[in-house]
């Protein structure tokens, strides 16, 4: 049998072929040994009768010779062939013998050469030969004269101690001894046999149970690992078989009630609906891996700076991880009621592609935003009629991302027709993600919100002093990577202190509101106005020049003193002094800048306020206190 198909056989063949086998080698090894063992007790029982034989020959010699009846040893060697087994027994005499006595009857010279052996010798010889159908033992034993027992042989014979004085040549029949082993070894051999058979129903009998354990134990491993932990085995004995079974079956209770509690609660924690279709194990384990994923993306995105950068691992995880192709993440500006598009198949910054236009600026018609709850097209198609679909067959689905109960985000995937079952199987693990995202979104938006607050004035929703101080850094780097200048304008109010003492604080709320206003309608959005501190204002006007920059404090010097603020008093007008300098001629130092500017309004103050000036390096004067 080849090691291949052995290896292919179930344990219990396996086990039935091995005991067949060392049954057949033991009966084989049996009845070798059998026949050997026979064999050479039956050699050694012949060669012990051929000896009685010889011994029998040569005392019935010996009384012969006593009792002179020597002459009729034919008749008596004759009558010793009829003994049953003995076939013929014959005399040889020796050479000594012969030359004292003579060469005797025919038939008493040397027959053949291994009595003339033995005669030289003095040793016995035995040898085995077939003969007509007939197994022939030959046996020649010596006869040696010695001068013991009575008579001594040297009282008749003229020869020395030790001569060998004849041979007694038998041969026995060993037919019916061969038969007889034959017989022998034939019952023994039956006899292993049938031992090795009942032996062998006892053991399949033994290994049935065992047998089928192991088959159920093998079917029930396989089921688990195939995710199916309902495999039970049958309990046949109360025995260590028996024990392995109630073990099994304890094991794969515990295993299928605990798998059902994991998926349940990992479900529960994706909010996604558990099937019991297909490998629960392998569904569990992804979900499981999901789940730590998604703990990972938490981490990171916890650690991110901006919305941005949480809005970009977003994309990256719809992109690298679900192979979405087409996505769109809105925000949404509830204060607005507007939705902003943050981010459009991975593109920052692009205009709205998946959807009409008047979701960004009507946020209601968004089915997602208004509802707060996702928005399965595939299952339910043309359920938000503000999809705009590229091709067709797309759908979409919309997920939102809740921020204070509602929704603060909308990530809407755009789904060809071919992919709408995978894109549903995905939905509510990209959905655990979006859950996540959810509070580090807001936080980071809370975050936001409070340093906006605090860089910015409360009175006048200006940048602050503060603001400035953190800005300079990358304002000044952005100035000269572009090579480019800028200009910084000091602006205070003349004769504020009088506005309060005249006409109180709220008055002077109202004038410096009103200066804010008149600041933001005349700079740039990339120009930046920064309340100081009281009446006094900065204006950062960004790539402009000493010259231009003249020209805007100008047009802002007039505008405050054409306008006319209302008072319950009546109407007030103010004026404004204004100070020029520019970044990086007069300076390559940001509050070097700052300070010539402040010295160039200093000047206009002292020349006669509601006027700008701009700083010329003749003014600065490092020994005066400004």
């Amino acid at each position: 049998m080849s090691t291949s198909r052995l290896a292919s056989m179930k344990l219990k063949d396996k086990i039935l072929v091995f005991f067949v086998g060392i049954m057949a080698v033991l009966v084989v090894v049996l009845t070798v040994f059998s026949a050997l063992g026979f064999r050479r007790f039956s050699i050694y029982n012949t060669e012990r009768h051929a000896r009685s034989v010889a011994d029998t020959v040569k005392v019935g010699l010996t009384e012969s010779m006593i009792h002179g009846t020597i002459d009729k040893r034919q008749q008596f060697l004759a009558r010793l062939s009829s003994v049953a087994g003995v076939k013929q027994v014959r005399v040889v005499r020796g050479p000594a013998v012969v030359r004292q006595f003579g060469p005797g009857l025919p038939g008493e010279g040397v027959a053949n050469p291994n009595v003339m052996t033995v005669l030289a010798t003095g040793r016995e010889a035995f040898d085995i030969a077939e003969a007509d159908d007939d197994l022939i033992f030959h046996a020649v034993i010596p006869y040696v004269a010695n001068d013991q027992g009575v008579p001594n042989c040297l009282q008749c014979h003229q020869v020395a101690v030790g001569t060998v004085l004849g041979a007694v040549s038998i041969d026995i029949s060993l037919a019916e001894v061969r038969r007889q082993g034959i017989i022998a070894v034939i019952v023994v051999s039956l006899a292993v046999f049938l031992v090795a058979l009942v032996a062998l129903a006892l053991l399949r009998r033994m290994m049935a149970p065992l047998s089928a354990t192991a088959e159920a134990v093998q079917n029930v491993t396989l089921q688990a690992v195939g995710g199916n932990f309902a495999g039970r085995i049958s309990q046949h004995r109360n025995d260590e078989v028996g024990d392995i079974a109630l073990n099994i079956n304890r094991l794969m209770e515990f295993l299928e009630r605990e798998m059902t509690t994991i998926r349940t609660r990992v479900g529960q924690l994706m909010g996604h609906q558990v099937t019991e279709g297909g490998n629960q194990l392998v569904h569990t384990t992804e979900m499981v891996e999901s789940l730590v994923e998604v703990s990972q993306f938490k981490q990171a995105i916890e650690e991110d700076q901006t919305k941005l950068e949480i809005y970009q691992r977003l994309a990256d995880m719809l992109q690298r991880k679900y192979d979405f192709k087409r996505f769109s993440i809105y925000e949404i500006a509830a204060s607005k009621n507007r939705m902003t598009p943050i981010l459009v198949d991975g593109e920052l910054g692009a205009a709205c592609r998946h959807c009409d236009p008047q979701v960004t600026i009507d946020a209601n018609f968004c089915r997602a935003r208004r509802t707060g709850h996702e928005v399965d097209a595939v299952d339910f198609p043309g359920l938000c009629t503000m999809f705009r679909p590229g091709a067709a067959g797309d759908t979409h689905i919309c997920l939102p991302i809740t921020q204070s109960g509602s929704a603060g985000c909308v990530v809407q995937i755009v789904i060809a027709a071919d992919e709408t079952g995978l894109a549903g199987l995905m939905a509510p693990f990209v959905s655990v993600y979006l859950r996540e995202a959810g509070p580090v979104l807001e936080a980071k938006r809370l975050m936001e919100h409070l340093r906006e607050n605090a860089l910015r004035d409360s009175l006048t929703g200006l940048y602050n002093r503060r603001f400035l101080e953190e800005y300079v850094g990358t304002m000044v780097s952005g100035s000269q990577r572009r090579k480019s200048a800028f200009s910084v304008l000091m602006l205070d109010l003349d004769f504020f202190k009088q506005v309060n003492d005249t006409h109180g604080h709220e008055a002077g709320d109202k004038v410096i509101k009103t200066l804010a206003d008149i600041l933001m309608r005349n700079v740039r959005t990339s120009d930046m106005a920064v309340r100081y501190g009281g009446e006094e204002f900065l204006l950062l006007l960004m790539d402009t020049g000493g010259d231009a920059a003249m020209k805007v404090a100008e047009k802002i010097r007039g505008e405050v003193e054409a306008t006319k603020i209302p008072l319950p008093g009546g109407m007030l007008q103010k004026t404004i002094s204004i100070g020029v300098a520019e970044f990086p001629n007069d300076s390559d130092t940001f509050w070097q800048v700052v300070k010539f500017a402040d010295v160039a309004l200093y000047k206009a103050k002292s020349g006669g306020r509601n006027r700008v000036v701009r700083f010329l390096p003749e003014m600065w004067d490092a020994s005066e206190n400004y």
